[in-house]
């Protein structure tokens, strides 16, 4: 039987809503810990306080997820917030749906 991968490109952002990070990863609740436990200290998302997760996606294959990921992140703010949207209105933090 094939292995069944899963990959996941999410949004995070600080408690104000100011800052938004994208990332790409296979194991989504073990990454947020790592966002929350600022085990990447001098990290970007670290230095923000970005670790309430508003967005994320699921794929089967990694390739598909990087190009995702490369391609939100190369979006203005307008445009990640209206993606957001379509799945959280609210902008409520997702975090509990992974631990």
């Amino acid at each position: 039987m094939k292995r069944q991968y899963k990959f996941y490109i999410y949004i995070i952002t600080n408690y104000t809503k100011t800052v938004l990070y994208v990332g790409v990863t296979n194991n989504l609740a073990r990454r947020l810990y790592e966002h929350q436990n600022h085990v990447y200290a001098g990290a970007f998302s670290a230095r923000y306080k970005c670790y309430y997760l508003v967005y994320y996606e699921e794929y089967q294959y990694v390739k598909t997820a990087i190009a995702r990921e490369k391609e939100i992140k190369g979006w203005r703010r307008e445009k990640k917030e209206n993606l957001i949207k379509t799945l959280n209105p609210e902008w409520q933090f997702l975090n509990e749906d992974f631990e």
